[in-house]
C-alpha cells in the first residue's frame, strides 16, 4: 500500500466510487486510467450500458496499456432495458471476474456499473461478491448515478458529482470531444 511517497508491503485492494447525477463520472475515471498509464500501470475498463465508441476510445487505443470493452447494446439513458442488455451485462461481469482473478491489471474501472445495478442487469449480490473477491493491490473503480449504500459503505473513496447547472437544458445537445 502506497500512503504520501513511501510504498508499505503487502498493499490492500481500495474501492473508489465516482456518483451522483452531475457530468463527469467516467471522465473522472478515465483521468485516474490515464494517471496510472502515465505510471505504466495496466488498466481494464469495463463500460456497461453503453456500446457506441467515442472519441475516448480513439485516444485510448493509442495507450498499451490500456484495454476498453463494452457489455452494452447502446445507450440506456432514455430506453427501457431489453433481454440482450441483461445478456450483455452479464456477461460482462463474468468477464471482469476472470480479469481480477487474473491479476494482470492493476486499475479496473466499471464503468456505469451502478446504471447497470439500478436498472437490474446485474445483481447487487454478485457485485458485492465480485468486490469481496478482489485481491489485494487492485484498485477497483465504480461509477455512475444511484451508487448502492452498500457499495458506498464499503468503498474507501466516494466521490458525488452533483449538477448545479448543465447546458443541455438550454437544448444544447452533446458534441464532439466534449460529451461524444
Amino acid at each position: 500500500m502506497r500512503i504520501g511517497h513511501f510504498e508499505l508491503e503487502g498493499g490492500s485492494k481500495m474501492i473508489q466510487v465516482y456518483t451522483g447525477n452531475g457530468k463527469g463520472k467516467t471522465t473522472a475515471a478515465l483521468g485516474l486510467a490515464l494517471r496510472a498509464s502515465g505510471a505504466g500501470l495496466k488498466v481494464y475498463i469495463a463500460q456497461f450500458a453503453k456500446g457506441r465508441s467515442c472519441s475516448e476510445h480513439k485516444a485510448l487505443k493509442k495507450l498499451k496499456n490500456i484495454k476498453l470493452e463494452q457489455f452494452g447494446s447502446g445507450s440506456l439513458v432514455r430506453y427501457k432495458p431489453q433481454q440482450v442488455d441483461i445478456q450483455l451485462a452479464c456477461q460482462g461481469l463474468k468477464k471482469i471476474e476472470k480479469i481480477i482473478a487474473s491479476k494482470k491489471y492493476r486499475v479496473i474501472i466499471l464503468d456505469e456499473i451502478n446504471i447497470a445495478l439500478k436498472l437490474r442487469l446485474v445483481s447487487l449480490k454478485d457485485v458485492l461478491g465480485m468486490i469481496k473477491r478482489t485481491p489485494a493491490n487492485i484498485e477497483l473503480v465504480l461509477t455512475g448515478r444511484y451508487a448502492p449504500v452498500q457499495i458506498i459503505k464499503i468503498a474507501d473513496l466516494v466521490s458525488e458529482i452533483n449538477e448545479i447547472k448543465h447546458y443541455y437544458v438550454r437544448g444544447i445537445k452533446a458534441r464532439k470531444g466534449i460529451e461524444l
